[in-house]
This record gives structure tokens, sequence and C-alpha cells, in this order.
């Protein structure tokens, strides 16, 4: 896994329209802000809102949130929608309905020029690719290795749903979410969303099975469409504490086996291999990930 993907758990969206949301977004605890261009603006607005992302950046992010822009699909909106959001304070855009590496390309080309014209640093920009389309599905592997700047990829339940003619319910959702899981992991990044509806937010020990068995899935983050979402997906994409001290005693147990040249090891009544291991690593890790984004918040 790379060593510059984010600690990310809850990304929020946050209509740039809205001066209510952009005043109150970074009270609500989520670690990133998405300033939406897409679906949460009219079409008639879409001009007037890529002038609203510099003076909403400081607002959402003055409580140590990553700030995220999500753009438009059609090309000459998102050649507008990009000249508007790579600028300082923007860390990651996201692409949506993304169905090629080719279309990765394009942008990537469209965004290094911008940074170079601006003073950014050359790849400072990151994306997170949605795919929401049945031609971006079978291209999900290569979609997911098509850049470095790539950080996460994730599925659009409802826009891929309508694309396929099927409803959007975790039955016929399963398969393609658990393909965006080995993609991204084949190409070591981070599987962003869960299986089930974002929709019925106001149901909180529903979402909060939803997103737990989408953790033991795979999933280390998804989005949040309502401010009482981000504190389930804070807590659930979070390692507890006695699931990192249960891991740091196994790892310990296996290193003191490994150096003594022990092929078998015995930790708390059952037997653990590398495999087991290094899942108990990586929850270590990712626990330290986050205490170390909360330090620097």
């Amino acid at each position: 896994m790379r060593d510059d993907l984010p600690a990310w758990r809850s990304l929020m969206f946050v209509p740039v329209t809205s001066e209510k949301f952009v005043r109150t977004g970074a009270d609500r605890g989520a670690d990133g802000i998405i300033l939406d261009l897409e679906d949460a603006v009219a079409p008639s607005q879409k001009d007037h809102a890529r002038t609203l992302i510099a003076e909403a950046i400081p607002l959402v992010s003055r409580n140590g949130a990553d700030v995220l822009v999500r753009v438009n699909r059609p090309w000459r909106m998102l050649v507008r929608d990009l000249e508007a959001a790579v600028i300082p304070g923007v860390a990651a855009v996201i692409l949506t309905k993304v169905d090629s590496a080719e279309h990765v390309h394009a942008v990537e080309e469209i965004v290094a020029e911008l940074e170079a014209e601006r003073g950014l640093p050359a790849g400072s920009m990151k994306f997170v690719v949605l795919v929401e389309t049945a031609n971006g599905f079978f291209r999900m592997e290569q979609i997911a290795k098509s850049s470095p700047r790539i950080v996460a990829m994730s599925l659009g339940s409802e826009d891929f749903a309508a694309d396929v003619g099927m409803q959007s319910e975790p039955e016929g959702l399963l398969y393609p979410k658990q393909q965006v899981i080995f993609a991204a992991r084949a190409a070591g990044v981070l599987p962003m969303g869960f299986v089930g509806s974002i929709a019925d937010f106001r149901d909180q020990e529903a979402f909060r099975a939803i997103v737990r068995r989408s953790r033991r899935l795979g999933f280390v983050f998804a989005s949040a469409i309502h401010p009482l979402q981000v504190q389930v997906l804070n807590e659930e994409f979070a390692p507890k504490p006695e699931e990192v001290e249960r891991a740091e005693r196994m790892i310990a147990a296996y290193d003191e086996a490994y150096a003594k040249g022990l092929g078998a090891v015995q930790f708390e009544g059952a037997m653990i291999d590398v495999p087991v291991v290094n899942r108990a690593r990586t929850i270590v890790n990712r626990a330290a990930a986050l205490r170390a984004r909360a330090k620097g918040s």
C-alpha cells in the first residue's frame, strides 16, 4: 500500500452554492468536505458555483478537514470545473462517470497544466474516481491503475443502477461493490463506499449496520450526504481501542516467535500465520494514521 494515501473515514457533501452548509460544514466532524459542483447544483447555477470555491475553502477546512471538489462529466463543463478547482487548498477532485483509463489521462494532462501555471507542486492534486456506468465497471482495474494521482475509487450506486437497469439495492450492488474493492486494492488505492442506501439517513442504527458490514467487506471510508451520517462513519471506519490492543499483542507474540525461529505461532488459543498478522499490522497502522491526522487538525 502506498504511503501517500489519505487517512479518511468520512467525506461529507456540501453544495458549494449553499451559504449555510458551507458556513457550518466544518463543524460536523468529517475528515473531508466535498464541495459539490455536480448533482447538488442546478444547471443554471453551475457557472456561479465555480466562483464560490475559493472563498469556501477556508470556511470548510477551518477545523482540519481536507477539501475536495466533485466535478461534472460532460467535457466542456469538466474543463471549466477544473479551471475553478485546481487551486491552493483543494486536496483532490472527485471525477464522476469515469469509464476508461483514457478519461483519467486526459484529466491528468489538464490538471498538470493548471498546476504548472498556478505554481502548485507537480502531482499535488489527487483524484478520487467514481465508476458509474456499465462501461466503466468492466474497466475498473485499468482505471484504478491509470494515474498515481488516484488515491481512491468508488461505485456511484444510483447512477450505476440506473445505467444497468436495476434497483439500487444491496443484493444487486454487492457484486459490483466488491469488484471496486478488488480493483482498488490491486492498484494500491483505497476502496470507498458501502453496500446499502445512503438516502435514509435518519435511521442511524440501520445505517450503522450497513457501514459495519461494509468495513468487514473491505471498504475503508465513505461519503455522507447528511451530518447525521458522519459520526457513524467516523466510529465504524476507525479501529476500536480493544481491536488495536489485540492487534498489537498479536504482532508482539508473532515477532517474538519469529525471532526464535518458530514456524507455528499460537496466540490466545488460536494458531496465527502471516496473513492474519499482516491484517493486524494494517489495523495498527490505520489507528496510527488516524491519530496523526487528529493531532494535525
